[in-house]
């Protein structure tokens, strides 16, 4: 009895040293490089370290599924994840995150949006602000270069998934006869799109929010049908005949962006999970913290703390005060 209490008692305390180091690992967020996540990694970061008093660290990498194989793994590497689209990021979700899975998958999202962008300025002086308004000879030479000619329209840059899909909703939208498709890497778009903003001339493309180039300039994105699942049809790059089968004539499903975290994380915190849970933003506010990072050059955290200082409301109710 004697022996069998003293064994207990090691056993404790071995136990007990053993989450107390597991516990004094800084919590690890992913850094993927990009302006749109990193805001909302550096919120999370200062958030946990501020209002918590947690030691907080950063990652950084770029490649999504060797994040998710950190995650997975439950010892440090990565602990949060905070740029989950699905359902881009599904394959992932389901592989890792599933009931039992190693990842938890925070229940609040924003929402990701997808369509065609111009400027304000140029749609209202021509009357454009439908897709079909593009099929419009006259309406689509606006975004040509002499205002006479084909008008251009970036649809992406190579090796996007949505460059494919972009070229399919041009033909069915009806307008890709009177448009030059462009593809080219986005900052050559982004250079082209400040170009036209400041001569006051036409630019159209493709756009996707959250995204630092809703702050920076007065954009407007043409309306389209409502998503339909019936009318999405996509076939693969690899079948020759792809386009030709592919068929889709509505806009996208805006997509769900969530937050990420590992179980261990949640089991060795609960205090974090918990607000994790809690945590969420809109397109719009992303976009902004986006473009701090992105156009004023400010530090992801630099950035972070303005933000969490500028909306202490929102900071309230994730902590639940």
């Amino acid at each position: 009895m004697h022996f069998a209490s003293k064994t207990t008692l090691v056993a404790s305390l071995l136990l007990a040293a053993s989450w107390s180091a597991a516990s004094a690992k800084p919590i690890t967020v992913v850094d993927p490089g990009y302006a749109t996540a990193q805001g909302t990694a550096y919120v999370v970061k200062v958030l946990l370290e501020d209002q918590l008093g947690k030691e907080v660290s950063v990652v950084n990498t770029t490649s999504v599924p060797v994040i998710w194989e950190a995650l997975n793994r439950n010892n440090g590497e990565a602990d949060i994840w905070t740029d989950v689209w699905l359902p881009n990021q599904k394959a992932l979700v389901d592989q890792y995150a599933k009931e039992g899975g190693s990842v938890k998958l925070a229940k609040n999202f924003y929402a990701g949006t997808q369509g065609y962008c111009t400027t304000k300025a140029i749609a209202d002086k021509h009357d454009i602000h439908s897709v079909y308004d593009l099929s419009d000879p006259k309406k689509a030479a606006v975004f040509s270069a002499d205002n006479e000619g084909k008008g251009r329209i970036w649809v992406g840059a190579a090796g996007w998934l949505s460059t494919n899909i972009e070229t399919v909703r041009a033909r069915d939208y009806g307008f890709a006869n009177f448009f030059d498709l462009q593809t080219t890497d986005e900052a050559v778009a982004t250079a082209d799109l400040d170009a036209a903003v400041k001569a006051g001339t036409g630019w159209i493309g493709y756009c996707y929010g959250p995204h630092q180039n809703f702050a920076r300039y007065e954009l407007e994105v043409l309306e389209e049908p409502a998503h339909d699942e019936a009318n999405w049809k996509v076939v693969e790059a690899s079948d020759p005949n792809w386009l030709e089968k592919s068929s889709i004539k509505s806009g996208y499903k805006d997509a769900e962006i969530h937050i990420a975290y590992a179980k261990s994380l949640a089991e060795a915190e609960p205090d974090v999970a918990a607000i994790l849970e809690k945590v969420t933003f809109t397109t719009d506010e992303v976009s902004k913290l986006a473009y701090e990072i992105a156009v004023q050059n400010k530090t992801p955290e630099a950035a972070a703390k303005e933000w969490l200082a500028a909306n202490k409301e929102t900071v309230a109710n994730w902590l639940g005060n």
